[in-house]
Protein backbone atom coordinates (compact mmCIF):
# COMPACT_ATOMS: atom_id res chain seq x y z
CA UNK A 1 0.00 0.00 0.00
CA UNK A 2 0.76 3.58 0.06
CA UNK A 3 3.53 4.97 2.52
CA UNK A 4 2.00 8.64 2.46
CA UNK A 5 -2.02 9.94 2.53
CA UNK A 6 -4.09 10.49 -0.51
CA UNK A 7 -5.51 14.28 -0.28
CA UNK A 8 -7.60 13.64 -2.89
CA UNK A 9 -6.09 14.60 -6.22
CA UNK A 10 -8.66 15.73 -7.88
CA UNK A 11 -9.13 19.15 -5.56
CA UNK A 12 -6.25 20.76 -4.62
CA UNK A 13 -2.54 21.20 -6.35
CA UNK A 14 -3.39 22.53 -9.60
CA UNK A 15 -4.08 18.83 -11.29
CA UNK A 16 -2.63 16.12 -12.62
CA UNK A 17 0.19 16.30 -15.47
CA UNK A 18 2.54 14.02 -17.51
CA UNK A 19 5.93 15.24 -18.47
CA UNK A 20 8.27 13.79 -21.50
CA UNK A 21 11.39 14.18 -20.20
CA UNK A 22 13.84 11.50 -20.06
CA UNK A 23 13.21 10.70 -16.08
CA UNK A 24 9.37 11.14 -16.51
CA UNK A 25 8.96 9.71 -19.12
CA UNK A 26 10.71 6.48 -18.87
CA UNK A 27 9.39 6.15 -14.92
CA UNK A 28 5.43 7.01 -16.99
CA UNK A 29 5.34 9.51 -13.76
CA UNK A 30 2.10 11.23 -13.80
CA UNK A 31 2.43 14.37 -11.58
CA UNK A 32 0.33 15.97 -8.72
CA UNK A 33 2.18 19.16 -7.21
CA UNK A 34 0.73 19.51 -3.72
CA UNK A 35 2.26 22.53 -0.81
CA UNK A 36 3.72 20.30 1.87
CA UNK A 37 1.28 20.72 4.39
CA UNK A 38 -1.03 18.71 2.45
CA UNK A 39 1.05 15.45 2.26
CA UNK A 40 1.81 13.44 5.41
CA UNK A 41 4.18 10.20 5.25
CA UNK A 42 2.86 7.56 6.85
CA UNK A 43 5.72 5.08 6.55
CA UNK A 44 9.61 5.89 8.02
CA UNK A 45 11.42 8.57 5.85
CA UNK A 46 14.12 6.01 6.22
CA UNK A 47 12.60 3.77 3.73
CA UNK A 48 13.16 5.43 1.26
CA UNK A 49 16.39 6.70 -1.20
CA UNK A 50 17.18 10.05 -2.43
CA UNK A 51 18.34 10.73 -5.89
CA UNK A 52 19.62 14.44 -6.83
CA UNK A 53 21.68 15.59 -10.27
CA UNK A 54 23.05 18.44 -11.24
CA UNK A 55 21.87 21.48 -9.05
CA UNK A 56 20.36 18.85 -6.37
CA UNK A 57 17.27 20.68 -6.39
CA UNK A 58 15.25 18.28 -7.34
CA UNK A 59 15.06 15.34 -4.94
CA UNK A 60 13.45 11.82 -6.40
CA UNK A 61 12.68 9.63 -3.47
CA UNK A 62 12.58 5.64 -3.80
CA UNK A 63 11.13 2.97 -2.10
CA UNK A 64 14.06 0.68 -0.79
CA UNK A 65 11.85 -2.02 -1.13
CA UNK A 66 10.69 -1.72 -4.71
CA UNK A 67 12.10 0.84 -6.48
CA UNK A 68 9.28 2.96 -7.17
CA UNK A 69 9.07 6.49 -7.20
CA UNK A 70 6.12 7.77 -5.28
CA UNK A 71 7.16 11.60 -4.69
CA UNK A 72 10.12 13.80 -5.51
CA UNK A 73 10.89 17.46 -4.76
CA UNK A 74 11.16 18.86 -8.75
CA UNK A 75 13.17 21.81 -9.30
CA UNK A 76 10.35 23.59 -11.37
CA UNK A 77 8.40 23.82 -7.65
CA UNK A 78 11.28 23.09 -4.87
CA UNK A 79 8.98 24.62 -2.23
CA UNK A 80 6.27 21.71 -3.36
CA UNK A 81 5.64 18.09 -3.02
CA UNK A 82 5.01 16.39 -6.61
CA UNK A 83 3.46 12.93 -5.72
CA UNK A 84 3.09 10.43 -8.08
CA UNK A 85 -0.70 9.73 -8.91
CA UNK A 86 0.07 6.31 -9.91
CA UNK A 87 0.85 5.53 -6.27
CA UNK A 88 -2.31 6.56 -5.17
CA UNK A 89 -4.49 4.26 -4.32
CA UNK A 90 -8.36 4.83 -5.17
CA UNK A 91 -7.77 7.68 -7.37
CA UNK A 92 -9.00 6.44 -10.78
CA UNK A 93 -6.47 8.43 -13.73
CA UNK A 94 -8.62 7.48 -16.35
CA UNK A 95 -10.99 9.92 -14.95
CA UNK A 96 -9.29 13.09 -14.30
CA UNK A 97 -7.88 15.48 -16.73
CA UNK A 98 -3.90 15.36 -17.30
CA UNK A 99 -2.34 18.15 -18.56
CA UNK A 100 0.88 17.31 -20.71
CA UNK A 101 4.23 19.07 -20.30
CA UNK A 102 7.04 19.24 -22.67
CA UNK A 103 10.06 18.38 -20.33
CA UNK A 104 12.80 17.65 -23.15
CA UNK A 105 12.43 21.96 -23.78
CA UNK A 106 11.99 22.11 -20.11
CA UNK A 107 13.03 25.71 -19.41
CA UNK A 108 10.67 26.91 -22.64
CA UNK A 109 7.82 24.79 -21.29
CA UNK A 110 8.35 26.03 -17.53
CA UNK A 111 8.61 29.86 -18.81
CA UNK A 112 5.00 29.00 -21.17
CA UNK A 113 3.63 27.56 -17.31
CA UNK A 114 4.39 30.78 -15.46
CA UNK A 115 3.58 33.07 -18.30
CA UNK A 116 -0.28 31.23 -18.26
CA UNK A 117 -0.57 31.20 -14.37
CA UNK A 118 -0.13 34.94 -14.20
CA UNK A 119 -2.44 35.39 -17.13
CA UNK A 120 0.62 37.36 -19.50
CA UNK A 121 0.65 36.15 -22.82
CA UNK A 122 4.33 37.58 -23.32
CA UNK A 123 5.24 38.71 -26.46
CA UNK A 124 3.05 36.33 -28.26
CA UNK A 125 5.98 34.77 -30.13
CA UNK A 126 6.62 30.91 -29.45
Amino acid sequence: GNSFENNRASDEGGGLWVCNCSICRRTAYVHWTVPPERFRLLAGADGYATYEFGTRVAKHHFCRSCGISPFRVAPSDPDKIDVNARCLEGVDLEALPVTRLDGRNWEAAFMRRERAASGSSGSGAE
